[in-house]
């Protein structure tokens, strides 16, 4: 899985989060909620192993996610571009006073959902290069998280790799279906053209056959 971790915040006061798999991300993640500077809205990236925290803050909401290195930015970005969307369309003025995980119980399926959605369905990055809207991610830049903690506040980051290796392992078999599917139909497809084009090209032989004879049955 992509996208392993995400939450919803204002200021350090947490919302809403899920975990797609076993890991101490959440700790961590209050962390950098405590430590990233200012209160202007900012995208931040933040390294750590082969893990990235990835920021965006806006209006006083910060919606942060850990993803594996290998996602890059764009993906991620447009996850949390998309959970900002719908966070602020489902709650509205509610979030400038709700109390921690006070939208929890509902809103941690949706950040599951679109978990999923963005680390496994690939029209998620496709969608986002044709909108053109992620330009901005590029300029971004990633940076080890020592710069936003401080050494003896570093935690080391445990995820648990069993659990990650069966997601992709699941993945890769929901892959290998829809490729399987993918090319059945392109067979039919295929069959069922070539049986039309050989009758088409039966047909315009008779046709031809039967004007070159003068048998009464071909002139009726």
């Amino acid at each position: 899985m992509t996208i392993l971790y995400a939450l919803v915040a204002r200021g350090s006061v947490v919302l809403a989060e899920q975990s797609g798999t076993s890991t101490n991300a959440s700790t961590i993640a209050r962390q950098i909620l405590e430590k990233i500077p200012g209160n202007n809205d900012s995208n931040a990236s933040y390294s750590q192993d082969r893990y990235i925290f990835h920021v965006k803050r806006t209006d006083g909401l910060t919606v942060l996610c850990m993803a594996d290195d290998s996602a890059g930015r764009r993906i991620p970005f447009a996850f949390l571009e998309e959970i900002h969307q719908k966070f602020v369309r489902t709650y509205g003025r509610a979030v400038l006073s709700a109390q921690a995980y006070g939208m929890n119980d509902e809103f941690s399926r949706v950040l599951s959902q679109q978990m999923e959605y963005y680390s496994s369905d690939p029209n998620a990055d496709r969608i986002n290069r044709l909108k053109g809207e992620m330009s901005q991610v590029r300029t971004v830049m990633v940076e080890n998280i020592d710069k936003v903690l401080e050494r003896g506040d570093r935690l080391e980051l445990l995820v648990d790799k069993t659990a990650n290796m069966q997601e992709n392992t699941f993945r890769f078999r929901k892959q290998a279906r829809r490729f399987r599917s993918t090319v059945w139909w392109r067979n039919v497809k295929l069959t069922v053209a070539l049986i039309f084009l050989l009758l088409v090209i039966i047909y315009v032989i008779l046709a031809f056959a039967c004007h070159g004879l003068t048998l009464p049955t071909c002139l009726k």
